[in-house]
């Protein structure tokens, strides 16, 4: 008896605890070494700072108290500025926000007759790749008299913590010291520390310390700025593995200067850029790509590798625990658009970390495994991203790599274990989301296992090439098996005793199909299995939905899309606001590729 399943499934389930979207529309940037995730609009101050720590397998940040992501603790950095003496609240002023080329926070505050304007970056390009960030000040005096102007930066130390997923506060005191050089060192008070962030100025300044319980500082520098003058002033804030490190990257960063740093960084952004020919289309791309880029990689302060993780911010429940799909599948695609050399190391990096077991589960950053469960798209992915590379690259040396060749030789015999005795078809344990598919062989991991048998065929050496399941074997079984008549299209996993549930996957979505070679894009079972799709809250679909006969609507539906801050969420409402897991950035790679690829490979326009 056949037994086909229509209604809904255990698909919505969580497999995380969720954490809630912040109140505060946080500005964010950083880049591979620092994260800079909660830069509050209304007065500019920076509430954590965040790295990647191999040692310790985790996130490591520092904030001025426990309640950083929702805005109500102290701030870790606040620019302040005193007029003739009177201190002048920033966040009592309206002030204008921009992001420079989609990733540069800038402001812009109106103090009476001054003008305040400020960015804050962290450097990124050549020889301005540093574990540091740069808070840039400037003030106008557009007023007819002169004014005594103090610009200077201020912070307390109430809060350092360890982050995989949940987090976890340090139990030694928090402290602050102040070196000769007039830099402010924040630390841990149990040696050896893990991390060190130490502040500096572009010049001269004075210094003030309160070393309480929660530790805080104040440097500043004053002068007169004569009616139409300027005061510029710059802030430098490094990160080490311990206090003489972090100080000396201060030294660095003075030496290059903020205005060097900046040009550099503007100059290198604009080197990722991507055009669609849509300004709006664009902006969505790119600036999820720069998200992907910065904060779905990493580089570790203890070691200095690149590390690939789910998202670095601190509200996203998967934390800096990593999937090969995410990786290899929704954050590579995304930084090669823009940096193809990168993306290389990236992908050798994954079959490094983790190819020594593809796809068996979640793996921490470091590649240790962190939750077991057998995915079929994990194992095949790193075909997958192999052959996306060499198509878009046309550098096919990278399977001469040694780690690359023997990831792709276990993925094999681990995709030949998984395949059933009669049919040419492979079961799963867990899908790309880590549910339990409702029948052990699924629509989507078998498309993608075929696309994964094509590239074994032609990468493995002869005599394996040779015991490589023919993959139109495999497309002959996916049309015979999951799309048999009376179902109205392609079911979503199959038990092949007569068991079907045609309840589509959102993370791992039929509309897929197309891309792995699977079925035609015309393909009629395919179209009816497309519009048959019952809307999900999951953004993963909505970027699959994009490859199927609905694609404009699709994109137009996502050049509107508030998401979390534009930002891609893992579920949305059907505005496309973020109603949980804000800040995915492996979904943002995924995002930023669907959408360029829909436009420049599927000729979808808006």
């Amino acid at each position: 008896m056949v037994s086909v399943r229509i209604g809904p499934s255990n698909l919505n389930a969580t497999p995380v605890s969720r954490l809630p979207l912040p109140r505060v529309p946080w500005q964010v940037t950083g880049n591979h070494w620092i994260s800079l995730p909660c830069i509050h609009p209304a007065d500019a101050a920076v509430h954590a700072l965040g790295v990647l720590h191999r040692g310790a397998r985790s996130a490591i940040e520092f904030a001025g108290g426990p309640a950083f992501v929702e805005g109500t603790a102290p701030a870790l950095l606040r620019p302040v500025v005193f007029i003739d003496g009177v201190r002048r609240e920033l966040a009592a002023e309206t002030m204008a926000w921009e992001r420079a080329l989609g990733w540069l926070p800038t402001f812009t505050c109106t103090l009476g007759d001054l003008v305040l304007r400020g960015t804050v970056f962290a450097p990124f390009g050549r020889d301005s790749d540093i574990a540091g960030a740069v808070y840039a000040l400037s003030v106008e005096n557009r007023g007819a008299r002169s004014v005594e102007l103090t610009l200077g930066i201020e912070g307390v130390l109430g809060h350092r913590q360890l982050r995989v997923r949940s987090a976890r506060p340090f139990d030694d005191l928090h402290r602050i010291v102040r070196t000769a050089q007039d830099v402010v060192v924040m630390e841990g008070s149990a040696q050896p520390g893990l991390v060190s962030v130490a502040v500096g100025a572009d010049g001269p300044v004075e210094v003030d310390l309160d070393e309480g319980s929660h530790p805080r500082f104040l440097m500043r520098r004053a002068e007169a700025l004569a009616p139409g003058g300027r005061m510029q002033a710059a802030f430098y804030v490094a990160a080490g593995p311990e206090r003489d490190g972090a100080e000396a990257t201060v030294g660095v960063l003075q030496r290059r200067g903020w205005r060097d740093l900046l040009a550099v960084t503007r100059d290198a952004l604009q080197a990722l850029e991507q055009t669609t020919g849509n300004d709006t289309v664009d902006r969505l791309v790119n600036r999820n790509l720069l998200f992907a880029y910065f904060y779905a990689v990493g580089r570790a302060l203890d070691d200095a590798h690149y590390y690939l993780v789910r998202s670095r911010i601190p509200w996203n429940s998967h934390g800096v625990t990593v999937r090969d799909w995410d990786a290899i599948a929704w954050t590579i695609p995304a930084v090669q658009l823009a940096d193809p050399t990168l993306a290389r190391e990236l992908l050798i990096r994954a079959c490094e970390l983790h190819g020594y077991a593809p796809g068996q589960g979640v793996h921490y950053l470091d590649g240790t495994l962190f939750e077991p469960g057998f995915s079929l798209e994990g194992a095949a992915s790193y075909a997958l991203g192999v052959e996306r590379y060499i198509r878009e690259t046309g550098d096919d040396r990278i399977i001469e790599e040694p780690v690359v060749a023997d990831t792709l030789y276990l993925s094999s015999d681990d995709l030949a274990a998984r395949r059933d005795r009669n049919v040419p078809l492979y079961a799963t344990e867990v899908t790309p989301s880590g549910r339990a598919p409702s029948h052990p062989f699924t629509l989507h991991g078998n498309a993608v296992a075929a696309f994964a048998l094509d590239v074994f065929r032609r990468t493995l050496d002869e005599e394996a090439s040779r015991e490589v399941q023919d993959p139109q074997a495999v497309r002959a079984a996916i049309r015979r098996h999951f799309g048999a008549e009376g179902k109205g299209g392609y079911a979503a996993t199959i038990d092949l005793a007569g068991g079907a549930d045609m309840t589509d996957d959102p993370v791992a979505s039929a509309a897929w199909l197309p891309v792995y070679e699977a079925v035609d894009r015309n393909d009629s079972a395919f179209r009816r299995t497309v519009k048959a799709i019952a809307p999900s809250d999951q953004l993963a679909q909505r970027c699959a939905q994009l490859m199927g006969p609905d694609g404009v609507a699709v994109l137009q539906w996502l050049r509107r899309a508030p998401l979390d801050g534009s930002f891609a969420a893992e579920r949305v409402d059907d505005e496309g606001r973020a109603i949980a897991d804000g800040g995915d950035a492996s979904l943002s790679g995924l995002v930023a590729w669907s959408a360029w690829y829909a436009v420049h490979a599927l000729g979808v326009q808006v």
